[in-house]
C-alpha cells in the first residue's frame, strides 16, 4: 500500500487506496449472468445509470501524465475521483485512487472550470454491481461489476491479483482477454476501426441526466 496523510485520509465521505482491477469483455450475457450464479455472486447495487466527465486543463496535462480527474454522478450521488498513473504491470491496471462523495455536483463543476479545468471527454454506461457470497464467510468478498456501455458490455475486476486470476478463469477468461486500457482509450480504438471521429462515449438518445 501507498504511504497516506492520516488527517487527509479521515475526511467524511473520503477514501483512498491503491486500485488493481482489470476489464473483460462480455462475450454472451446470458452465460454469463448464469455463470456469476453458480459462483455465488449477488446483485448489492441494481442495473443505475452513471453519467462520467473526465476534467483536464487545455494543455492535457493530466491525460498526458496518465492521471484522471472524475466527476459522476449516479442517481442522486456525485463522485468526485482522482486516479493517479499506473504502475508498470503486465496483466493488470494498479494505481492510486482518491474518491469522496460530493453534495452539489454542479458547484464543484463551477469550481473547476474557474480553476482552469474543462470537460476532456464523457461516457455514459449502465452499471449493475455484484459481491460474492462464500460459505463459511460473514462478509461478501470483492467486488465486480458489469457495465453496459455503447461500445459494448464489460466486466470490471478489482480486488488482489491472485483473486482476479481465479474469477477470471471460473468465468471462462484468460489471461490474454485482460484489458487494463480505460473506457476513453477503448472508446477512440473503436472510433479508429470503425473510421469514425471520436467525440463522446454516450448513447445515442439522452436516457438520463447527464454531468
Amino acid at each position: 500500500m501507498w504511504n497516506e496523510n492520516p488527517e487527509f485520509s479521515s475526511l467524511p465521505g473520503m477514501s483512498r487506496h491503491r486500485e488493481t482491477e482489470i476489464k473483460l469483455e462480455i462475450r454472451r450475457p446470458r452465460v454469463l449472468r448464469r455463470r456469476l450464479g453458480e459462483l455465488g455472486f449477488r446483485a448489492v447495487q441494481s442495473r443505475h445509470f452513471e453519467s462520467n466527465a473526465l476534467f483536464d486543463f487545455p494543455d492535457l496535462r493530466l491525460w498526458k501524465a496518465r492521471c484522471l480527474l472524475r466527476l459522476r454522478r449516479a442517481d442522486k450521488q456525485w463522485t468526485l475521483t482522482f486516479k493517479g498513473a499506473p504502475l508498470r504491470s503486465r496483466r493488470y491496471k494498479i494505481r492510486k485512487e482518491i474518491e469522496m462523495g460530493i453534495e452539489d455536483g454542479c458547484l464543484l463543476r463551477e469550481i473547476l472550470e474557474i480553476l482552469g479545468l474543462r470537460e476532456a471527454f464523457r461516457y455514459e454506461k449502465y452499471r449493475t454491481v455484484y459481491a460474492q457470497r462464500v460459505r463459511g464467510q460473514k462478509s461478501p468478498g470483492p467486488f465486480l461489476v458489469c457495465d453496459e456501455t455503447p461500445i459494448g458490455n464489460y466486466l470490471e475486476l478489482e480486488g488482489p491479483q491472485d483473486w482476479i486470476d481465479q474469477i477470471a478463469s471460473q468465468l471462462g477468461y484468460r489471461r490474454k482477454d485482460y484489458l487494463t486500457a480505460s473506457y476513453a482509450s477503448l472508446y477512440r480504438q473503436k472510433c479508429h476501426e470503425r473510421g469514425e471521429k471520436p467525440g463522446n462515449m454516450v448513447f445515442p438518445a439522452p436516457r438520463a441526466t447527464r454531468v
